[in-house]
């Protein structure tokens, strides 16, 4: 089965928008590949738009000519991504990628292009055209380029076939499907889940926008291996906060195959402009507190940096090996209270530790620093236990039955416990 962990990676959306090319994937992939694949970071990830000859930033233009072949399929803008030329596709960025030790996605819009309905285009291995399964009542709200598929309609079901195994030849391992997690139409979710596990290819299927339906998620374990528990997740504080919520509901649903998904990571050089205006807007603590509860609950990590620009404080968010253990082997994470007092709020979450031991993390959601007495017997945790060693400092102490620590404002402490 893929995803046994937590999928991470690099996707190119919060830094580039629609408007990624061809040289800043393969340098973000070398640097991965140099500096983050030996602590388990594997995914190439090129965003939205890659079909679009003249996309320049995050905003679409409505109505583009796209790139497509004569089947209704969207192929690669050459003037983006010049090796997809003479029909070659992803194929050639994709073994760049492999050459790396690294696994290549892609992301899709669900549906078919508009443009092939109003050419009414052929579909690949049947007599019927784009017009016929097109849902031309199904729309996206903030992106032009697709109708909806008519799942019940003869022909849908091998549009879908014929892109994912055209995926499968480029040796795409990971698609993120867009505009399909937050209103779920179950049948097409279906056919997209069943097209995949038919290409001959394994491919991470991952669904946005979120949030998706909490009482989809044993729908979502089924049809997919990671998706969206919130709409675009940018580096401000009230969404950061937010997450907490969002976590707590979703908490009983993480596991091996199957992750909700807190979204990327807004850290480092993001908005395509690196000056210090256009790097993220996180304290340093907010980037450790983002880092520690998706680790601990074991949501999927997607960087949203260009990871060329890391500085030396991004880099060690991403190779912190004691943080990143806690996301390849908590288990059964849960909140084990939240308590508010007048300007006071502290949160805290345990984990299990696969092997032996557990994870603990403590959050300060005030606004200023504040002292924690943290009875680790509320956290059920019990054994031999000799230490607590701090994910951040990698300070150790002795293990005892109630400790105290004081957390930064929006901070966190996370600690392995042995």
């Amino acid at each position: 089965m893929i995803a046994q962990t937590p999928p991470m990676g690099w996707n190119s959306w919060d830094c580039y928008g629609a408007a990624v090319k061809e040289d800043t994937v393969r340098k973000n992939a070398k640097y991965m590949a140099e500096k983050l694949k030996k602590h388990g970071w594997e995914y190439i990830v090129v965003d939205i738009q890659w079909s679009e000859p003249t996309a320049e930033s995050h905003e679409y233009h409505p109505f583009i000519e796209l790139k497509m072949d004569q089947y209704s399929r969207l192929i690669p803008a050459e003037e983006r991504f010049p090796s997809a030329k003479n029909g070659k596709g992803f194929k050639e960025l994709s073994d760049y990628v492999h050459s790396l030790g690294l696994k290549f996605g892609i992301h899709i819009m669900r549906g078919i292009p508009r443009q092939a309905v109003h050419r009414n285009t052929k579909i690949l291995g049947t007599n019927k055209t784009a017009r016929e399964i097109a849902d031309v009542d199904s729309i996206c709200h903030w992106n032009t380029d697709m109708y909806g598929v008519n799942p019940e309609a003869e022909g849908a079901k091998e549009y879908y076939e014929s892109i994912f195994k055209l995926y499968a030849s480029w040796g795409v391992d990971f698609v993120k499907v867009d505009d399909i997690a937050n209103h779920y139409p179950h049948k097409e979710i279906e056919l997209i889940d069943s097209a995949r596990k038919k290409c001959g290819r394994d491919m991470v299927l991952s669904l946005s926008p979120g949030p998706a339906p909490l009482k989809e998620a044993e729908h979502l374990k089924q049809h997919a291996n990671m998706w969206r528990i919130t709409d675009d997740f940018w580096d401000k504080w009230e969404l950061l906060y937010d997450m907490f919520d969002r976590t707590y509901q979703w908490s009983t649903h993480y596991g091996p195959g199957h992750w909700p998904d807190c979204d990327m990571l807004p850290i480092g050089a993001i908005r395509q402009d690196y000056d210090s205006k256009n790097r993220t807007l996180f304290t340093k603590d907010e980037q450790k507190t983002m880092m520690t509860l998706w680790c601990i609950v074991r949501s999927p990590l997607m960087i949203g940096a260009d990871m060329v620009y890391n500085d030396e404080f991004t880099e060690s968010l991403l190779t912190n090996d004691d943080l990143l253990e806690m996301l390849k082997k908590s288990r059964g994470a849960r909140q084990i209270y939240r308590r508010k007092q007048k300007e006071k709020e502290v949160i805290v979450w345990c984990a299990r530790r696969k092997d032996r031991g557990y994870y603990l993390a403590i959050f300060n959601a005030s606004e200023k620093t504040d002292t924690f007495k943290i009875n680790l017997d509320e956290c059920e945790i019990e054994g031999n236990l000799s230490k607590l060693k701090e994910v951040w400092t990698k300070e150790e102490i002795p293990y005892s039955s109630e400790i105290e620590v004081e957390v930064n404002p929006h901070g966190t402490k996370g600690f392995v416990i042995l």
